[in-house]
C-alpha cells in the first residue's frame, strides 16, 4: 500500500541503530537473493561485527518513519569519489519515495566530491530505474558470482562545492 502522506525524517545513524539497520538490510536483500537465486549475496552474510566495523569507515543515514528506522544507506569518499552502498528500504515501507530520500541526502552530505559511484544487479530492475532516475548512469559490468552481473553507475556532481 502506498501512503505518500507518511511523514520520514533523514538522520545521520549511530552505532546504536546498526542492530536495527542490520535487520533491514536481512529483509531488504532476501528479495534480491529470490531474484537471484543466491542466498550468499554480500549483505545477507555480513556479521553483525563486520556491520558494526562500517560504522569506522562509513558515514550512515537511517530513515525515520514514525520513530522507526524504515531504510538506511551508507556512503565513504576515496579520492574525489564517494562511493555509496547497501540502500535498503524495509520491504513494507518500499515504493514510497524514501530510497529516493535517502539518495538525495547521502549526495548532500558528500557535496564535495567529484562524482557518485554505486552498483546494482543486473535484475534489480527498480534500483536500476531508481539511480537512471537520480542521474546515474552505467560505466562498468563485473561478475559478482555466477547468478550476479553488476552494474556499476556513476553521477557526476553537478552541484560541487568547492572551496575558492
Amino acid at each position: 500500500m502506498k501512503d505518500s502522506n507518511m511523514h520520514v525524517e533523514i538522520q545521520n545513524a549511530s552505532e546504536a541503530d546498526g542492530a536495527e539497520i542490520g535487520e533491514i538490510q536481512r529483509l531488504a536483500f532476501h528479495g534480491q537473493a529470490l531474484l537471484y537465486n543466491d542466498f550468499t549475496l554480500p549483505p545477507l552474510v555480513q556479521t553483525r561485527e563486520e556491520l558494526f566495523q562500517d560504522f569506522k569507515t562509513h558515514m550512515y543515514l537511517k530513515a525515520l518513519a514514525e520513530g522507526k528506522i524504515v531504510g538506511s544507506v551508507r556512503g565513504r569518499v576515496e579520492g574525489d569519489t564517494c562511493f555509496i552502498s547497501r540502500l535498503i528500504v524495509c520491504p513494507d515501507h518500499q515504493n514510497r519515495g524514501i530510497g529516493k530520500k535517502l539518495m538525495h541526502a547521502i549526495e548532500g552530505k558528500f557535496d564535495g566530491v567529484r562524482r557518485y559511484e554505486l552498483f546494482t544487479g543486473h535484475k534489480s530492475e527498480k534500483n536500476l530505474a531508481l539511480y537512471l532516475k537520480l542521474g546515474y548512469r552505467e560505466f562498468r559490468r563485473r561478475p559478482q558470482s555466477k547468478n550476479v552481473m553488476l552494474i556499476c553507475m556513476e553521477k557526476w556532481n553537478s552541484n560541487r562545492k568547492i572551496d575558492q
